[in-house]
């Protein structure tokens, strides 16, 4: 998903408010014109004019404005319309080509204003402050948003890493646990460990990237050739005998010390933080929810519990970043903590858990229904933590 599609993405979730549509064309725009609704502004987008045609006398009327920005350099910019003040971003147009157009309409309300424009090779440009008044009474007025950088990220990525780190010493013990119960005949056991095992692991989604081959040994989906857990899942869960389960077991053992001895050097990107809760949660939707996660041990509710453990450690460290940006912030939380409750009461006190094709109708909806609500509020910390260049 590309920067505009997120931040699109971030402005449509927040359903009061206005949408900003953009549309780049290389095509020449007619005149400035006024119209009962909105004003109409060509403004320029270079190093040297950048937001020159906007308000040249230094103010403006507050309200809807549609503005046709023509890059003027000989490369590709990126385009803010910022608050002086607050450094709130209103408007952000990236990737327009030398000589082309970006036409956006925002509204915006008292305050002073100006354009910045980010030229791809060269250093940001500030255009001039522009007093803007205030906006007629019951205009919808664009959200603003703070950037976020690449240098906000490393923090919350590093910590990740490190619980991410500290989960992996227990995830050898456990799969160790595996094969040794298949070693000694212990097949019930090896059930019982197989699935904390496998839940230690579903927990860690945020890091499956930089798990690289890795964590495709360990845990590719069955549809595509059986892999670690499910390796080892197929014979454990169909009634085949212990020695068909050793092999797998070892081997995942093996993956899973392989991991180990590279994870120490992986990195965990910056720039995929933002994307990582929202990404668990769809997989689990898209994976789980569907029945491809499974080979045979019928215990994907345990994985969508997991999965939603895992997207929560995920969101944690970004909080400090989100409590300002995001309004829907706690609504995610407790989205998250509801749908993970309901998913919890199919497990029995004997820690096993209801198999998904056991479930009613109503209560596949509800499960669906509850994990849909928590993607959708999950989709706009893509857009508000797209790692964007500094003003």
């Amino acid at each position: 998903m590309t920067k505009r599609a997120r931040l699109t993405a971030f402005f449509g979730v927040l359903a009061a408010l206005v949408v900003v549509a953009v549309v780049v064309s290389v095509a020449a725009r007619p005149a400035a014109v006024r119209a009962a609704s909105f004003s109409e502004v060509e403004v320029s987008a270079g190093t040297d004019d950048c937001g020159h045609g906007w308000a040249d006398d230094g103010r403006a009327l507050g309200g809807t404005v549609s503005f046709d920005v023509s890059n003027t350099t000989i490369a590709g910019i990126e385009v803010y319309l910022q608050s002086v003040d607050s450094k709130k971003v209103y408007l952000d147009l990236e990737s327009i080509g030398a000589g082309a157009h970006a036409h956006a309409r925002v509204a915006i309300g008292s305050g002073r204003y100006r354009f910045v424009c980010l030229p791809a090779d060269a250093d940001p440009a500030n255009g001039p402050t522009v007093r803007v008044g205030p906006a007629p009474p019951g205009t919808a007025l664009t959200p603003g948003m703070v950037p976020v950088t690449r240098a906000d990220l490393i923090p919350p990525a590093q910590a990740y890493g490190a619980w991410v780190a500290s989960r992996l010493p227990a995830l050898r013990q456990q799969v160790a646990a595996v094969a040794a119960d298949a070693e000694e005949g212990d097949l019930s056991a090896a059930k019982r460990d197989w699935l904390t095992a496998h839940v230690t692991y579903e927990t860690l989604g945020a890091a499956y990237s930089a798990f690289g081959a890795a964590g495709d040994a360990i845990d590719g989906l069955p549809g595509h050739g059986l892999t670690g857990f499910h390796a080892v899942e197929a014979p454990l869960f169909s009634g085949a005998a212990a020695a068909a389960v050793v092999g797998p077991a070892q081997q995942l053992v093996s993956d899973v010390d392989t991991l180990l001895a590279q994870f120490p050097k992986a990195q965990i990107d910056p720039g995929d933080m933002g994307l990582r809760a929202h990404e668990i949660v769809e997989d689990a939707i898209r994976d789980v929810l569907a029945g491809a996660a499974d080979a045979g041990s019928g215990s994907e509710l345990a994985t969508i519990d997991a999965n939603l453990s895992g997207a929560a450690q995920a969101l944690a460290p970004l909080h400090d970043i989100l409590a300002s940006r995001y309004p829907q912030l706690a609504a995610t939380q407790q989205s998250m903590a509801a749908t993970q409750q309901l998913v919890e009461g199919f497990r029995g006190a004997d820690g096993t858990w209801t198999r998904l094709s056991a479930l009613t109708t109503a209560q596949r909806e509800h499960v669906d229904a509850a994990l849909s609500e928590t993607a959708e509020l999950l989709a706009p910390v893509a857009a508000i933590c797209d790692p964007r260049r500094e003003p």
